[in-house]
Formats: C-alpha cells, structure tokens, sequence
C-alpha cells in the first residue's frame, strides 16, 4: 500500500510519450453521438436504396427505340442510348446483385482483421466512385460491370451498419433503431423513382448516378478522417501491439516504483529490442483468412436459431420479391387498375415505413428477446398473409386495396425483429458474417428465383388471381417456420464474451460511443487473432 502510493506521488513514467506515439490518435468526435450515428447510417441506406429506385425508374433506364409504320422513334435513357434489349435490360439490375452477394462475406470476415469502421468507408468509397463511372459508360458491358462495383461497395455497409447500431442504441430501443434504419428501404425506392424521373428527364441519365456520387461522398470521406468506432468483438486493428505495450507499461511503472528509474528504463529497453526482433504474428495469409471464415460458417449454420430465422426470412422474402416485381401487373390485369405502379408503389411506401417503425417499437414494448421476436415475427406474418390472402378473393377493387394495405402493414412488421434475432443469437465477433449471410441467402433462394418462377406459373396457369393466391400462401410457411422458432433455447449472446479482451490502452485507437459498451476488461496475453 505504502509502495502505491509512492508511486502515486511520482510523475509519470517516460514510458507514456512513446505509448502515445505508437497508438492512432485521432482528433476527439464527442460530437458523434449514438443518435447521430443512427442519423447517418440512415442517410446513408437511404442513398443506398435511391440508387436502386433511380435505376428503375423511367427517366434514367428508360425505354427501347421503337418503329412503327416505317417511322422510327429513338430510345431514351439507358435502355435507348445502348440500344439494350429487355434481357440485357435486366441484366443491369441482376449484376448489382451478384456484387452485393459475392462481397458481403467477404467485407464480414475481413472486419476480424481489419477495422469495421474503417472497412464502411472503403465499400462506400467503392460505391461513389462506381456511381460515378456509371454516369460514363459507353456501352452496355461497361455499366454492367459498374453496376456489380455498386454492389460490391454497398455489401461492407450492409453487413456492419446493423451491428453498429445494435451497439449504441439504449438497451431498450434496441429493435426500435433497427426499424427505423431498416424503414429507409422502403423510403429510399420511392425517393429513388422520383428522382431518377426529374433528373433524368430534365437533365439526362448520366447526372442521376453523378448527382449520387457527389451526395455519397461526404460519407465515404467521414470513414477514414474521423476516429474509428470500436465494434463489439472486435479488436482494433493493432490490438496486439497496444495489448503488449500496455502490459509492459504496467510492469515498468511497478519496477520504476521498487527498484528505481534506471531498471525501468532497463526493462523497456529489454522489451524493444525483443519487440524487434519478434516476427509479426498480425499478417495473415489468405490460408489463416480462409480458414477463419470456414470456421465462422460453420459456427453459424449449427446455430438452431440463425438457421430457422434465415428460412423464415427466405420464404418471406420470396413473395414480397414477386410482390413487388409482379404486384402492379396482376392488380392491372385482376382489378383493371389504370394506374397500378401508383398503386401498388404507394401502399408499399406508406405500408412499409410504418409498418416497419411499428414492428420496431412493439418488441420494445414486448421485451426485447429472441424469444419474443419469433412470437411477433410469426403473428404478424400469420395475420398479415391472411389479409393478403382475402385481399385477392375481393372483386372490389377497394375492397382489395383496403385489406391489401392491412396485411402489408403486417408483414412490413417483421423488418426490425428478425434483424434483431440474426444479431442477438450469435456472439459479438459473428454478428457481421451473420448480417452478410442472411442477406446472401434471403436473396439467392428469395426475390432472385421467385420474380421467374412466378412468371413460370403464370404461363401455365394464365390467371393471376389464381397466381397471386398461390404465391400468398408462402406467407403461412414462412410463419410456422418463426413459431418454430419460439420453442428453440435460445440465448441473447449479445453481452457474451468476445474472443479479444478490450484493454483500456486499445481504446487510445477507437472511438466508442457509449460508456457502458465499452466497460474496461482486463489486459490479456493472446495473440490478435486473424
């Protein structure tokens, strides 16, 4: 005791300036709150999801030149100014998706090795400069292969920003920031199909994708200017290095203490001309990243859980796809909508938003557990199915819009809670793999395969009440598969103990935005893991 306070009333030891100058120190950001976090991540999906509706839209894609009577009519947008077919047409929104797939696992295993934060700011410098060479391609080939950089640059943000903000939301708001982030989908196509429209008739196609690129890029610069957040389960990037220092820090201030100033200069001495000498243990090869990531997949597909809420997700997945591919066409040819884009657009803008903000704040008022989630995940498609459902038995075009709404409303619910079960059953470390998985798998076995399989069904069957009425149903499967989930024993490992003990020296390197996340834990001896 008398010792510590010896030491106590000693200046501290020269060991800190060098400490200080081997960590990343970065200008403080106290102004970067949880909720400006929430606030930017949402700006950010809200371009993200623009972009799409953009593209879409008539007045950047555009139409085919047509002939008629011997009289031709030049094409407009992209599809008139390359001359592009239907199928090549298509093709440009399928090559966003193949980037967007292929590299969200890639960005998840990357973040064990790299910083997260750091990481966010590369897909998204990717995503504005791609953008931005959409708006010069040539032909068709160079904006398809543009369009993949598109996706590959949004997949870091997709499988990170969740477990960002899973982080910093309060304890008991969880899913309700969720909601509100995932509510920029919906939000960020119908902004999207109104400025692809003004811009690009107004200006033409190429200043939609440059207009973007300029709105984006204030965010991919924020990635590596400001100090790096720290992700649950994750190390920082020189954690070994820090970890190292701040043990043998410990060690000189109680030798210095004991045995005097010129032995503690001795030891850091001693520990630098090792530390030289030492290999680096924190390069990786692609072998030791290989491995890891197999190791994780492995991890996560024995996960009971994961793997039930995943299959819920893909059959829910694969009718709001066709929903959103085929809805205007069967509600056109049913009901004899004039103006069924309108429509069937509106309800699923206002449906979707509010929907997926409520769904959000009723597991919050629920508790939110992985238990309570299943329960809400399975009623509320249940529920919503079944007004789907009767909506198409309506021969009332009212009436169908009425209780189309309804069941949108519903199934717009799920949004924030099976998101929040895909990042509370897995460990810390896991979270970013399992974000990219579920978005890969929702996708490939989801939206993807079920817009031409519809299209199959409706060539046999040549009715699209009947169609849509089959197509429904899948609604009822994917809710038996979520009350399956109720039954599982589950475990909320948000709290669980990551692979990497956060040591107070590695802090000097991140930024965290709450305290209580980053509660000091004790320095251990481990080497950083790849």
């Amino acid at each position: 005791m008398a010792q510590q306070q010896e030491h106590e009333g000693k200046p501290e030891s020269s060991l800190e300036p060098d400490m200080g100058t081997n960590s990343t120190m970065i200008p403080s950001t106290s102004w970067f709150t949880p909720k400006r976090l929430l606030a930017i991540f949402c700006v950010i999906n809200l371009l993200n999801y623009l972009d799409r509706g953009a593209i879409a839209s008539n007045g950047v894609n555009g139409s085919q030149r047509t002939c008629e009577g011997g009289t031709c009519k030049s094409g407009t947008g992209i599809q008139g100014d390359f001359n592009l077919n239907n199928f090549e047409d298509g093709v440009l929104s399928s090559a966003f998706m193949v980037g967007l797939l292929v590299a969200s696992p890639i960005f998840a295993s990357l973040a064990k090795s790299v910083n997260p934060f750091r990481l966010i700011g590369v897909g998204l410098s990717v995503w504005t400069l791609a953008t931005l060479c959409c708006g010069f391609s040539f032909n068709f080939w160079s904006i398809a292969v543009c369009r993949m950089l598109v996706g590959v640059g949004e997949a870091s943000f997709i499988s990170l920003a969740a477990p960002f903000i899973d982080d910093n939301a309060p304890v008991s708001q969880k899913t309700a920031w969720l909601a509100i982030f995932y509510m920029c989908i919906p939000a960020g196509y119908a902004i999207g199909y109104i400025y692809g429209g003004l811009v690009g008739n107004h200006f033409g196609w190429r200043y939609g994708f440059w207009v973007e690129a300029i709105l984006m890029s204030p965010f991919a610069i924020l990635g590596f200017v400001m100090k790096p957040l720290q992700l649950k389960g994750f190390a920082p990037t020189d954690s070994e290095k820090a970890l190292t220092l701040g043990t043998v820090a410990s060690e000189v201030s109680d030798v210095g203490a004991s045995n005097g100033k010129d032995e503690a200069l001795s030891l850091k001495a001693e520990f630098r001309d090792k530390s030289s000498h030492e290999p680096s243990r924190s390069k990786c090869t692609i072998l030791d990243q290989f491995s890891r990531f197999l190791k994780d997949m492995k991890e996560l597909l024995l996960d009971k859980v994961f793997v039930v809420n995943v299959l819920g997700y893909i059959a829910y997945n694969f009718v709001i796809g066709a929903y959103s591919y085929w809805g205007p066409k069967a509600g056109y040819s049913i009901y004899n909508m004039t103006n069924a884009d309108m429509m069937f657009g509106g309800i699923t803008v206002v449906c979707g938003i509010l929907g997926t903000v409520a769904g959000g704040f009723v597991l919050d008022f629920m508790t939110n557990t992985i238990s309570n989630a299943f329960k809400l995940l399975s009623i509320a498609t249940f529920i919503g199915g079944a007004c789907c459902f009767g909506a198409f038995l309506f021969k009332s075009q009212y009436g169908f819009l009425a209780l189309f709404a309804v069941g949108e409303l519903l199934v717009f619910a799920t949004q924030g809670p099976v998101n929040y079960v895909c990042l509370h059953c897995v460990k810390p470390s896991l979270r970013p793999l399992s974000m990219a998985m579920s978005t890969v798998a929702i996708h490939i076995f989801g939206d993807v395969p079920s817009s031409p399989l519809v299209g199959l069904m409706q060539d046999k069957i040549n009715n699209w009440r009947t169609t849509a009425l089959i197509l429904t149903t899948i609604f009822f499967p994917a809710a038996a598969i979520w009350f399956i989930g109720i039954f599982l024993p589950s475990v909320d490992r948000f709290n669980e103990d990551s692979e990497h003990e956060v040591s107070s020296v590695e802090r000097t390197s991140t930024a965290p935005l709450l305290e209580e996340n980053t509660a000091e834990t004790s320095a251990s001896g481990q080497s950083r893991e790849c």
